[in-house]
């Protein structure tokens, strides 16, 4: 059935309030985009039910515009940003921030001038990652560095030098996935030709992080022509008890890769007919996982598929691998979030749909805000966050029927996911950045 949103608490004035207790037991830190396993949810325990009107601790102008999200490690943030107004050329610019005040501890000039992509896009689109003694960083340009925490250059790469030309519209926006000590890149592109139909040929990557030194490479096929050769995802690593995999999404597939050698495991197409084949279907939503499944988006108001992790070959047309199916609803941008058994999808309509993540029956659907969105939901306790695009904070309480806890008005726009560490909401914006917890 469709559920009905209910508001359970009134708005309280454009500051978000977020009652807290002032230590977590549970606190994490959140090192990468989507969080510690990259599946956008905290197990912080403190954000409790009191939402007040004074729960802004600090807000700070950020240098300039980026969907880049924030990472935290200990008393560190870490943001990518266009230094300046976002005009092309500006330059690109790591900042480290203190969690305590926002006050900027260091401040460094990254390789690869911002060049606008449309709809308010900049190259400070990929976010950084960190382990707490490096951070690494780059922008669309495909420079990648790797800093100290406290701002000293240990290593860089081009990747364009090192693994061709870019060929792609908007600029490489993949971030690269930090784990073990690994980064993994997917690098998904090609010319796109009216007209053409020369085939996808992307190169997924294993570097060691402390180095930057690579460790394989796999050349990463399929059928896909076109736009679709572009992909603007990012690559995620599955671990349960039994398994543990890369999966690239991009060029009409998600791909599931060896973490020894990048060789193919299995992959799942089906996300664009090939009967009535859309040559305009990039993807840009990457997979999530829990124990057991992996949802794979597509685009455009496609399928959203989830399949057991267990497959081998090509899993498309194989019901065996797959547990259920659903064909449309997906998000555009915006990754699905799995919470408590229910799935998160944020629609760039700004229709918020759930589905039961054992069966993918549709237990809710309703547009909660209108605008072009873009970020991830968020997760912690029984609270969902999720920043819309006209710079509205939506705090939901988890389940099957979502329920409104509050709706904080920023009024900047606002195109970043949030993150959740050691007790406080971080929120970037393209003017600011926001810090909430309790005073």
């Amino acid at each position: 059935m469709t559920g009905t949103l209910k508001q359970t608490t009134p708005t309280l004035g454009i500051f978000l309030a977020i009652g807290l207790i002032c230590a977590s037991a549970n606190a994490d830190n959140w090192g990468q985009w989507r969080g510690p396993m990259q599946s956008s949810i905290s197990s912080e325990t403190g954000l409790g039910d009191d939402w007040a009107s004074d729960n802004q601790l600090w807000r700070v102008d950020m240098p300039g515009p980026g969907g880049a999200s924030p990472v935290v490690w200990d008393n560190r943030l870490f943001v990518t940003s266009v230094d300046g107004e976002g005009s092309n050329g500006d330059p690109m610019t790591l900042v480290c921030y203190s969690v305590e005040d926002g006050s900027v501890l260091w401040k460094t000039e990254l390789e690869g001038a911002n060049q606008n992509s449309r709809d308010g896009a900049t190259s400070a689109s990929p976010s950084p990652a960190t382990d707490g003694e490096h951070v690494w960083a780059q922008g669309t340009a495909g420079v990648l560095h790797c800093f100290t925490v406290e701002g000293e250059l240990v290593w860089k790469k081009d990747l364009q030098a090192e693994y061709g030309e870019f060929q792609i519209q908007f600029g490489m926006t993949s971030t690269p996935v930090l784990d073990e000590g690994r980064l993994y890149l997917q690098l998904i592109h090609g010319e796109m030709k009216r007209g053409s139909t020369e085939t996808s040929k992307g190169h997924v990557i294993a570097l060691d992080a402390e180095t930057g030194d690579e460790i394989w490479r796999h050349l990463r096929e399929t059928e896909a022509y076109f736009e679709n050769l572009h992909s603007y995802a990012s690559p995620l690593v599955y671990r349960d008890s039994d398994h543990s995999f890369l999966v690239t999404h991009g060029a009409d597939y998600a791909i599931a890769h060896s973490l020894d050698d990048g060789s193919e495991l299995w992959r799942c197409g089906g996300l664009n007919p090939v009967e009535d084949y859309n040559p305009f279907l990039r993807l840009v939503a990457s997979p999530v996982f829990m124990d057991g499944i992996i949802i794979i988006p597509s685009a455009k108001r496609g399928p959203v598929v989830a399949v057991k992790p267990d497959g081998s070959g090509d899993i498309t047309d194989n019901e065996a691998a797959h547990l259920w199916r659903t064909e449309s609803s997906t998000p555009d941008v915006s990754c699905p979030l799995i919470y408590e058994g229910t799935v998160y999808l944020t629609r760039e309509n700004g229709v918020l749909t759930c589905l039961d993540a054992e069966t993918g029956e549709r237990t809710f659907e309703e547009r909660l805000f209108r605008d072009n969105h873009r970020s991830t939901p968020v997760a912690a306790g029984d609270k969902i966050f999720v920043t819309t695009r006209d710079g509205k904070l939506l705090v939901l309480r988890a389940g099957a029927e979502p329920e409104v806890a509050a709706e904080i008005d920023l009024g900047e726009d606002t195109t970043a996911s949030p993150a959740i560490s050691n007790g406080r909401v971080f929120v970037r914006t393209a003017e600011g950045l926001y810090a909430f917890g309790n005073k």
